[in-house]
């Protein structure tokens, strides 16, 4: 698609699914980043965090995940950089309350399964509110997360949406540079121990 979609466009992205970023089996992520659900901008370009304002392709850079700021066109490049992106729920919609709780608990289960199978050091949610909903944790704060998820490390970011006023992309990024320190610490402990 050249340029922005349309009005007609964006309405016939409703429902649609975008496939997930990942690197080939057996290729372990440092990072899989886990949206909400994409949105009709994402649905009507194919791409992940799409709409223009969205944070999250900033933030990722801002904070050292990647080298230069890549555009959502190019999101095959992250399993280059040990990092993937799923969602809780891959249907496209206007807004994320368009989803029920089961869509969301569902998700969770479909993600529980995901990280099995691909085995990130740390699996990062980008939205508190659906992850509280999605797995029946309603006290989870951002940050890192006492509980693992299966064979991953948690950590619960911001929703990067350029609707979510009450982060910055500086404080935004500032999350995420955390969550590459505790990624990098990580790797430098299993260096250490020969894991």
């Amino acid at each position: 698609m050249a340029g922005r979609p349309t009005k007609a466009e964006l309405e016939a992205a409703r429902d649609r699914v975008i496939q997930d970023v990942l690197p080939p089996d057996g290729t372990r992520l440092r990072v899989l980043f886990c949206g909400i659900n994409p949105g009709l901008y994402s649905g009507a370009t194919g791409h992940h965090f799409a709409r223009p304002g969205n944070r999250f392709w900033p933030a990722l850079h801002r904070s050292g995940f990647t080298d230069r700021l890549l555009t959502p066109a190019e999101e095959d490049l992250l399993p280059s950089y040990g990092l993937g992106i799923t969602n809780l729920v891959a249907r496209t919609t206007a807004r994320a309350d368009e989803l029920t709780p089961q869509e969301l608990r569902d998700g969770g289960r479909r993600l529980t399964a995901l990280v099995e199978r691909h085995r990130p050091h740390y699996l990062a949610v980008a939205g508190v509110t659906a992850y509280r909903t999605a797995f029946g944790r309603p006290g989870t704060k951002i940050g890192p997360q006492p509980d693992g998820f299966g064979p991953a490390r948690l950590w619960v970011l911001p929703n990067p949406s350029g609707l979510n006023a009450g982060w910055s992309l500086e404080r935004m990024a500032e999350e995420f540079a955390q969550l590459r320190q505790a990624v990098e610490a990580l790797a430098e402990t299993a260096g250490n121990t020969g894991g």
